[in-house]
This record gives C-alpha cells, sequence and structure tokens, in this order.
C-alpha cells in the first residue's frame, strides 16, 4: 500500500507516529526506497511512504487499477489498525486457501524435481506416495496428468505467473 502526504484540507488524517511502533519493521528496497511492514495476526500491512515524515497526516494511494478493489480492502484493514482496532483478515483474494498453499508446495517440488532430471513418475512417486503401476496404468493415470499439470504450472509460475499471486489470482 503506497502512503502519501494528506492535503492540508484532510485536518484529523492520521499519523505514522501514532501506530504501535512495537510491531514496525523498516526494509531498505532497492532503489533506496524504504518499506514498513506492520506486523498482524491476520497478516502483515506492506506499506510504502518514502516522503512522508512520522507527524505529517497520510493519505493512501489507490490507482484504479483491476487489483482496485484489493488495494480498499487492505486500506481499510490498514484503516481499521491505525484506529486501535483489529484489523480483520486479509482479503479473500489475498489468502490463500490451504488446499491452494498445498498446490503451490507440490508445484515448486514437482518443479525441482523436473529441473533436476527426475521423470515424471519418479516425481508423482516422491509428492503422491503412490502404489506401483505397470507402463500402461501408469500412461493413463490421473496422477501422471496431474504431476506434469504440476510441473507445466511451476514453470509457469517460474517465468512470471507468480506475479498472479501478487494480484490475488
Amino acid at each position: 500500500m503506497i502512503l502519501e502526504p494528506a492535503p492540508t484540507v484532510f485536518r484529523t488524517a492520521r499519523r505514522l507516529e501514532q501506530l504501535d511502533q512495537t510491531h514496525v519493521t523498516l526494509r531498505a528496497q532497492p532503489g533506496g526506497e524504504s518499506s514498513i511492514v506492520l506486523a498482524d495476526p491476520s497478516g502483515d500491512h506492506h506499506l510504502f511512504a518514502d516522503a512522508i515524515g512520522p507527524a505529517q497526516p497520510l493519505a493512501v494511494l489507490l490507482p484504479l487499477d483491476d487489483s482496485f478493489h484489493i488495494r480498499a480492502e487492505a486500506a481499510l484493514r490498514f484503516q481499521r489498525r491505525l484506529f486501535g482496532r483489529a484489523a480483520g483478515p486479509l482479503p479473500r483474494a489475498l489468502a490463500l486457501t490451504p488446499r491452494h498453499r498445498q498446490r503451490l508446495v507440490r508445484m515448486v517440488r514437482a518443479l525441482d524435481g523436473r529441473s533436476s532430471g527426475a521423470s515424471y513418475r519418479d516425481i508423482a512417486e516422491v509428492l503422491f506416495d503412490t502404489p506401483w503401476q505397470s507402463a500402461t496404468e501408469w500412461k493413463t493415470s490421473s496422477i501422471r496428468a496431474q504431476t506434469i499439470r504440476l510441473v507445466k504450472d511451476g514453470q509457469t509460475m517460474m517465468h512470471g505467473g507468480y506475479l498472479r499471486l501478487l494480484a490475488g489470482r
């Protein structure tokens, strides 16, 4: 989330100094910029506030893009936190379900195995603990198809597809 100095007409806008500083971490970004990570039990807040002093009133910059609804939900979470209330859960688009998380882990493991020269069959044996199958059974196995999809999806993620995760898709 990008924070900007609030226009002077917004006199009651909150300030960074009003945050509980015990859960704040500053991180340097490439290019000399810095970010603020505000730890939260329901999901951390990642803030970019380059030209803002701690006593300046805050505004949130929300680009009118395809991710506007996600950014708006994140801004509301941050606003609740800034006002001393529980932020609430992450926007649904940013929260991984246990099933999606498991698939991402399998995808990375499948990609790693394939990159190391393992066959699809070897990868499937490790990922799914499958019993031995004849060559004919293996050719028509749903596990074989799933393993191939995991490797291909892992390759897509490796070549920029991971950006979809950051966009909540």
